[in-house]
């Protein structure tokens, strides 16, 4: 309901719409009707004005005795809605107009007065808002985007949402990697152009990217989209050596693979540091090579790409082998890297197992040194001669024999005569210690003990008596004596 303007005491009253609104182009009515009271007034006249800056303008007036008259510039747009208004005896109860191809300049506040006698003049007011729909389209910055070197990044299509009112907000919608930039120019009819760029770095990998523009204007959304068309220069590689070119092998070939846009137009091959073998046919990207793999194919194969954009180059290692290498489970090529990676990978465990081998080697024969018998022995042994003895304690074994010599002076029956006493040796030339360091060695020979002067005549042994053996010792097989504590099963 719209506001009411009163005829005190009265009653009368005009009503309005508080606001109304359109788009430009559009139709809009403007709605007015006076409510009389009792007793009824007569009305004399009705006039719409416009209102601009605090001034009046005459829009449209109907009356009774002089009909209906519309004003310029409203003329041609401008009619009251109720043929009634139109009558030679008319009725102005309703006084409606009806805005058609509205114009942004239409937009303001509208004043519907009337004219009564004898309550005089009453009126109401209607604010006129005025939109203006924006023309949206989305278009590529160039024709033709090339990706150039070196690298920089730059605009390649731009949204713009031209003349709308209110501005409209644009967003993008793309996987692309980039950002966006903005912009709104307020045009001098009051309408708004909003304009975004989107800025990428153009490459091989933006090629044929989808790159959508979504315009929300009030409760309206548009949307286009655009597939960058990005120009660079060949991406090549060369394919066909799978790293198993033996001697002998048929049927060998590379081919210059090259990702390009514009397509490329020539391939060209060469051999670093030498010429292409002879019995090789080139054919548009691919290198044949005739007859059977020899150490002649070996070597590093370059492949030059040029498209208008510009040249690029790829190569491949060929290393011929005198035997194939084996194929995986599934059957596939091995490819050279895969050969090598699997060398090195086999080499390392390898390594690895004869390492633990070795060191498993090496603790069994330890083990069979320290073993003797059923148990083993938890302190270290000392080997003297063919017997044993514990570290630290006296040997067990029967005693050293004694060393006999002959005397200088006797030619005759050799009788043997005792160098030293009951011990085999001088008392002063050696008494075994317990601690003694010869005893701590796992063993010695007579270059390694001490020097001592034997003669070189023959050397005749005897043992003196074996010696008793103490309650807590055992005698073995091997003529050596251990101890029960040191017994372990």
């Amino acid at each position: 309901m719209g506001d009411d303007t009163l005829i005190a005491g009265n009653g009368q009253s005009v009503q309005t719409d508080p606001s109304k609104s359109g788009f430009v182009g559009d139709t809009v009515e403007l709605r007015c009707v006076f409510i009389n009271g009792k007793p009824p007034v007569k009305i004399s006249q009705v006039t719409w004005q416009k209102l601009i800056n605090g001034t009046k303008q005459n829009v449209a007036t109907a009356n009774p005795d002089l009909g209906v008259s519309v004003l310029p510039p409203f003329k041609d747009r401008v009619s009251f809605k109720h043929p009634a208004v139109r009558q030679r005896s008319p009725s102005l109860e309703d006084t409606t107009i009806a805005f058609s191809n509205l114009r942004l300049s239409d937009e303001a506040a509208y004043i519907c007065e009337y004219t009564t006698f004898p309550a005089g003049n009453r009126e109401n007011m209607v604010n006129l808002t005025v939109f203006a729909r924006p023309v949206t389209k989305m278009t590529l910055t160039s024709p033709t985007i090339v990706a150039r070197t070196p690298k920089r990044k730059m605009p390649v299509a731009t949204c713009m949402s031209a003349n709308g009112k209110p501005p409209s907000v644009i967003k993008w919608d793309t996987t692309l990697k980039g950002e966006a930039t903005f912009q709104e120019t307020r045009n001098p009819n009051g309408t708004v152009t909003v304009r975004s760029n989107y800025i990428v770095l153009p490459s091989r990998e933006t090629h044929r990217q989808k790159l959508t523009c979504i315009v929300t204007y009030r409760a309206e959304q548009f949307t286009d989209s655009v597939i960058l068309n990005v120009q660079y220069e060949p991406e090549v590689k060369i394919e066909g050596f799978d790293g198993n070119w033996y001697l002998n092998r048929q049927d060998v070939k590379l081919t210059c693979n090259a990702d390009a846009n514009p397509a490329v137009t020539v391939y060209q091959w060469k051999l670093l540091n030498g010429s292409l073998p002879n019995n090789i046919e080139i054919k548009n990207n691919t290198l044949f090579f005739k007859g059977p793999v020899t150490y002649e194919f070996g070597g590093t194969y370059v492949c030059d790409a040029t498209n208008s954009i510009g040249t690029r180059s790829g190569l491949v290692e060929v290393n011929v082998t005198e035997f194939p290498n084996s194929l995986p489970f599934d059957g596939r090529e091995i490819p050279l890297e895969e050969h090598n990676s699997g060398a090195v990978i086999g080499g390392a465990v390898g390594g690895v197992a004869l390492l633990v081998a070795a060191i498993a080697l090496l603790v069994f024969f330890l083990r069979r040194r320290q073993r003797t018998f059923k148990g083993d022995y938890s302190t270290k042994k000392h080997v003297f001669g063919n017997g044993y003895s514990k570290a630290g304690g006296m040997t067990a074994h029967p005693p050293m024999p004694k060393n006999l010599q002959y005397p200088d002076d006797s030619d005759d029956e050799k009788k043997p005569a005792q160098i030293s006493g009951p011990g085999g040796f001088e008392g002063g030339d050696r008494d075994f210690d317990g601690n003694s360091e010869d005893l701590k060695r796992p063993y010695f020979t007579v270059d390694e003990g001490e020097s001592r002067d034997y003669d070189e005549r023959t050397l005749a042994f005897q043992y003196d008596p074996e010696p008793e053996i103490a309650d807590d010792m055992v005698s073995q097989t091997d003529g050596s004596v251990i101890s029960k504590k040191e017994w372990y099963v």
